[in-house]
């Protein structure tokens, strides 16, 4: 009978934790807005906020995120520079690179850096919420 407990209480959907999002911008206005929006919105949590590529690399290693969205423009560490660390990292962690230069990007840039979407901050927030839905369903 215990065992039969063990069994029930491991497949039960209540012990699922919601994914969690790790927000990578230098604006924190930018930060504020993404987590908000993401929070009241989806389903899926904000665990953390990173002000460069260089502290995503440290908060990513902390963290643990099931999917990171990176700001392009940054000081420090790029959003190109920082994903191509972050892919090293974490392999299956999705990656969203959310930035206003989006149509500047060369796509063999993007995709050599393990990039798994490119969403434009100027088509707003509906753009990135189906993008991090697409991309945590399918995980």
């Amino acid at each position: 009978m215990k065992a039969l407990s063990s069994v029930l209480a491991a497949a039960s959907p209540a012990t699922a934790m919601p994914e969690c999002i790790l927000i990578v911008d230098d604006d924190p206005n930018i930060r504020k807005h993404t987590r908000n929006f993401l929070e009241r919105e989806t389903q899926y949590s904000v665990c953390g906020e990173a002000v460069d590529g260089l502290d995503a690399i440290e908060k990513a290693r902390e963290l643990r995120p099931d999917l990171i969205i990176l700001d392009m423009s940054m000081p420090r560490m790029n959003g190109l520079q920082a994903a191509r660390v972050l892919r090293q990292m974490m392999s299956d962690v999705p990656i969203i690179l959310f930035t206003l230069h989006a149509s500047a990007i060369q796509l063999s840039e993007v995709q050599a850096a393990g990039v798994s979407s490119v969403v434009s901050k100027s088509g707003g927030f509906d753009g990135l919420r189906k993008q991090v839905e697409s991309l945590l369903e399918s995980v």
